[in-house]
C-alpha cells in the first residue's frame, strides 16, 4: 500500500504536474515554485545509496537527540540549584561569623571578670609562713565566729 499524498504540493514532490495541474500552478505562486523545484529536482543525476542509508540517519538522529537533552539535563540543573546553594553558603557563613564574634565577646568578659577577681585578690602569705603547719590551718580557716566556741568560753 503506497502513502497518498496530503496536499497538492506534496503531489508535486511525487511526480511532474499535468497540464490541468500546470494551470491550476499559475492561479498558486507557492504551488509555482514548487513545481519549479520538482522540475529542477528531477534533472538531477540518481546517486546510488547505500542499502543502510536510512538506518544510519536516523542513527545519528537519535544519537544527536539524546546528546542534546543530555546537555539540557546536566545545564538546567545546575542553572537551578547554584543559587539556591550560594545562598545558603551565604546564610551559614554569616551564622557562623556572628557566633564567633559572640563567643569571643563572651570570652573576653570572662577574661574582665578574672582580672578584677586578680586584681582585688589579698596579698598571699609569704613562703616562710607556708612551711609552718600552723600558720597554714589558720588561713584554711573560716572567717565568722564560731558560735559554739563563743558559748563554751562564756
Amino acid at each position: 500500500m503506497e502513502n497518498q499524498p496530503a496536499n497538492s504540493g506534496e503531489k508535486l514532490w511525487r511526480k511532474l504536474p499535468t497540464g490541468a495541474e500546470r494551470d491550476a500552478l499559475r492561479r498558486a505562486p507557492d504551488l509555482a515554485a514548487e513545481a519549479r523545484l520538482t522540475a529542477a529536482l528531477s534533472r538531477l543525476a540518481e546517486v546510488p545509496v547505500a542499502t543502510n542509508f536510512t538506518a544510519r540517519v536516523l542513527a545519528a538522529v537519535d544519537l544527536e537527540t539524546k546528546q542534546a537533552a543530555r546537555t539540557a539535563r546536566r545545564n538546567w540543573h545546575w542553572r537551578l540549584f547554584l543559587p539556591r546553594v550560594a545562598g545558603a553558603m551565604a546564610v551559614l557563613l554569616l551564622v557562623g561569623l556572628s557566633l564567633q564574634h559572640y563567643a569571643a565577646g563572651l570570652h573576653r568578659q570572662e577574661m574582665a571578670k578574672s582580672l578584677v577577681m586578680v586584681a582585688s585578690a589579698k596579698t598571699l602569705p609569704s613562703v616562710d609562713a607556708l612551711e609552718n603547719l600552723d600558720t597554714i590551718e589558720r588561713i584554711s580557716q573560716s572567717g565568722h565566729a564560731d558560735g559554739e566556741l563563743l558559748a563554751a568560753l562564756q
